[in-house]
């Protein structure tokens, strides 16, 4: 489960309180782009369609190097697929004001499957993340004396 790509800038700008694992639906060339690690999550988010559908938006994948004619699309939209009562559970928490789906790292699993991992969370204000910022540094001061 070594992860290919990282968001890391999600956990600091939201307060991360549920997260949920989630296939995602690609083409082959995707997949072969995402293995060498041309991905990025930094801008992506995910949002449910009209009939129930998640999906995550402005996940660029680079094309693949050695793609000919049938080449994906870098930030096309991409399908997550989940079940159905964890994408209830996710439509009722996200009725709540101020919760936003965030991507939070891509990884394969054991079995050669994509995997998003997503986030429910609110965002941080500015006062938050100046106590994220200085956790960090405490425990980087620790870490450093031991």
């Amino acid at each position: 489960m070594n992860p290919v790509v990282k968001n890391r800038q999600a956990r600091f700008s939201y307060a991360i309180e549920e997260t949920f694992t989630a296939g995602i639906q690609l083409y082959g060339t995707e997949v072969k782009s995402i293995r060498e690690g041309h991905a990025n999550l930094s801008d992506s988010y995910c949002f449910l369609s009209e009939n129930g559908e998640l999906w995550v938006k402005n996940l660029h994948v680079s094309q693949f190097r050695l793609g000919t004619y049938s080449n994906h699309l870098p930030l096309r939209e991409r399908k997550l697929l989940l079940k159905k009562n964890e994408l209830k559970k996710i439509q009722k928490i996200i009725q709540n004001v101020g919760i936003s789906i965030v991507p939070l790292k891509l990884y394969f699993s054991s079995k050669g499957w994509a995997k998003l991992e997503i986030g429910l969370g609110k965002g941080k204000k500015l006062h938050d993340k100046r106590a994220s910022i200085k956790e960090r540094d405490i425990d980087r001061d620790v870490q450093r004396e031991i």
